[in-house]
């Protein structure tokens, strides 16, 4: 395999890579709930999915194998189907992390301890 094939994966692994040390830095319990985070992604990313599904088999758009991975999930590239699951948690980690930072901000903001 060559290294323009792993280039999808390197995306969603940059994305995983710059949003995960939220959930320290931020003191984020996004990952203590997983039943909650798994919804949320299930909820967010199947829509898209089933669209991909559908878009790809009617022919509207294709996927280069020159840039994917071999692995496909009903005909969709591995890292197409793994990219609805990073970028809704990528999404959530970013909303909390934000969440945190605006409460932690106000709470100085108003003198308050922190």
């Amino acid at each position: 395999m060559t290294l323009r094939e792993w280039s999808y994966v390197g995306m969603l692994a940059f994305c995983l890579v710059g949003t995960l040390p939220l959930v320290p830095w931020f003191g984020l319990q996004v990952l203590r709930q997983p039943r909650r985070l798994l919804l949320t992604i299930v909820l967010a990313g199947t829509p898209f999915l089933l669209w991909d599904l559908y878009a790809t088999h009617a022919g509207h758009w294709s996927f280069d194998p020159e840039q994917t991975l071999p692995g496909r999930v009903a005909g969709i590239p591995f890292e197409e189907v793994a990219f609805f699951v990073v970028i809704p948690l990528v999404a959530v980690l970013t909303l909390e992390a934000t969440r945190a930072a605006r409460r932690h901000g106000l709470r100085r903001r108003t003198g308050e301890r922190t």
